[in-house]
């Protein structure tokens, strides 16, 4: 029961911290837009199913998704954009500016995602 409970507790904070990261890189203006807290949220969701079956799609044709060097970084980078263009047509309250702004936007969510990994691991440090 403990694990469910963690693996449950787990996802719905990678929800909200995706929802978060969303209206971040939305702010940014740099080729992704969410209207709202909510619609970051449906957004966030979306985003997670449809990349779970493209990983999915793409690992039962035996193509791996961010393998070691630049040519996974490359292939991640690909299917980030492609996971945001989809999603885009289930959300009405993101818009993704074209596959270029997809690309744009999908290096934002990973760099702010670091940072925001980054800044977690120093504060998390001060504290243990």
């Amino acid at each position: 029961m403990e694990t469910l409970i963690g693996t449950v507790l787990g996802i719905a904070l990678m929800w909200a911290f995706g929802a978060v990261v969303l209206m971040i890189v939305g702010r940014l203006g740099l080729g992704l837009s969410v209207d709202g807290l909510g619609a970051a949220f449906i957004a966030s969701a979306v985003i997670s199913i449809v990349a779970g079956v493209i990983i999915w799609a793409l690992g039962y044709f035996g193509i791996s998704v961010g393998g070691p060097g630049f040519l996974g970084a490359l292939v991640s980078l690909v299917v980030s954009a492609v996971v945001l263009l989809i999603s885009d047509r289930f959300v009405s309250g993101m818009k993704v500016n074209g596959f270029i702004g997809a690309l744009t936007a999908a290096i934002a969510y990973g760099v702010v995602v670091w940072l925001i990994n980054w800044a977690l691991g120093l504060v998390l440090r001060m504290f243990m």
